[in-house]
């Protein structure tokens, strides 16, 4: 029967909670927290199976309990449950060592099966995040790509001089990291913005990031 603890500064969310998963003959709620401080010290006196943690709370929020919770010794697993599906939130979650990651308005139904799933050591995720998610990806793809396509026409020499700009390099240095005079880079650069179609080197170097340029000494 796994323990679980109710961390979430609403006192009626919890109160659903634990109505939502009292009646289960296989979950047993052991106790509540109003916050992250409160939840890592429960957590300490406790020693529940789950934890159930609301993401926007005071002191400290619940990505940052989910951290200090999975360091501990033993550590419970962690379910985070929140309002806002924002992709961003995601990925902080599970970063710092979140097992699920549901909304709240999930169904009673859900939230009882994402804490048997957890329980089992499965990763639980609101299929609204999911989608969120593969689209987060795949507008990274076509962004990568089209990055790509902008620097395809460069040549080695810009690509090197290119990848040096981008971490944040002056001419100076990058003259000095490939043995080039100072002219040659300042004619280079003012020549590559031009045929990426950029304005300054800060746009030049975003689009760079953007299309993942090895540094230039790995390519």
């Amino acid at each position: 029967m796994p323990t679980i603890l109710l961390v979430d500064d609403d006192s009626l969310a919890r109160l659903g909670m634990r109505a939502a998963l009292g009646n289960e003959p296989d979950i047993e709620v052991v106790g509540e927290a109003a916050d992250g401080v409160e939840a890592v010290q429960a957590v300490r006196a406790q020693r529940p199976d789950i934890v159930i943690m609301d993401i926007q709370m005071p002191r400290l929020d619940g990505v940052a309990a989910t951290r200090e919770i999975r360091a501990l010794p033993d550590p419970p697993r962690v379910l985070v449950i929140t309002a806002f599906n924002v992709t961003d939130n995601v990925v902080a979650a599970i970063d710092a060592g979140a097992s699920g990651f549901l909304l709240k308005d999930s169904t009673r139904t859900q939230l009882v099966a994402a804490v048997r799933a957890v329980a089992d050591g499965d990763p639980v995720l609101a299929p609204a995040s999911v989608k969120l998610l593969f689209a987060q990806v795949e507008a990274a793809r076509r962004d990568r790509q089209g990055a790509l396509a902008r620097l395809a026409g460069l040549t080695p020499r810009e690509l090197d001089v290119l990848a040096l700009l981008s971490e944040g390099k002056t001419n100076a240095e990058i003259a000095r990291d490939l043995f080039i005079g100072d002219a040659t880079v300042k004619s280079t650069v003012s020549h590559l913005l031009e045929r990426i179609g950029v304005e300054n080197r800060t746009q030049a170097a975003i689009l760079a990031h953007r299309a993942g340029l090895s540094p230039a000494g790995e390519r």
